[in-house]
């Protein structure tokens, strides 16, 4: 199935973000303007893994980069980029460990829309139901909601991983 002409990915910026809660911090539990739909999408294991050995840290690294010339250079080279951002808790607080998010561009971007993507769903009734049951204080309610989320095995070379990890 092709969905775009290879000149619609190349200006296109995609972020997948794995984790539920982070998801619901960034879209303010589907009230944010424009973003009042959320919808989980299922991608190929295969192309996540491939997206994450392309990628490259969204942030320069002195520990991974030799300078910012060297980091802008493969940034600007590469189809994914990496981010570490901090997990979230029902009540959208941070905690201590971190989340990946995983933007797409260009071949990774089109690959994404054309060929990883398995299923899309519409959660926002979920969404909107535990953000319900955490406003009336049934966090225990709300927690039996949430998704089922497993740590992902990355695979070896995934930007940042040796400092999350």
């Amino acid at each position: 199935m092709r969905t775009g002409s290879r000149k619609d990915y190349e200006h296109c910026l995609t972020w997948i973000k794995p984790s539920f809660l982070w998801m619901m911090y960034r879209c303010g539990w589907g009230e944010k303007a424009d973003q009042e739909t959320v919808l989980a999408v299922e991608i190929d294991r295969g192309g996540f893994d491939w997206a994450l050995r392309q990628a490259c840290l969204s942030h320069y690294d002195p520990d991974g980069h030799p300078d910012r010339g060297a980091w802008q250079r493969e940034l600007k080279g590469s189809p994914a980029r990496v981010q570490w951002d901090p997990e979230r808790d029902l009540r959208l607080r941070p905690l201590s460990y971190r989340s990946l998010q995983l933007g797409l561009s260009g071949e990774a971007s089109r690959r994404y829309a054309d060929e990883w993507t398995v299923a899309i769903r519409d959660v926002t009734p979920l969404a909107r139901e535990i953000r319900a049951r955490v406003r009336a204080g049934e966090t225990a309610a709300a927690a039996a909601l949430l998704p089922e989320e497993r740590p992902y095995p990355a695979p070896e070379g995934t930007p940042g991983l040796g400092r999350v990890s």
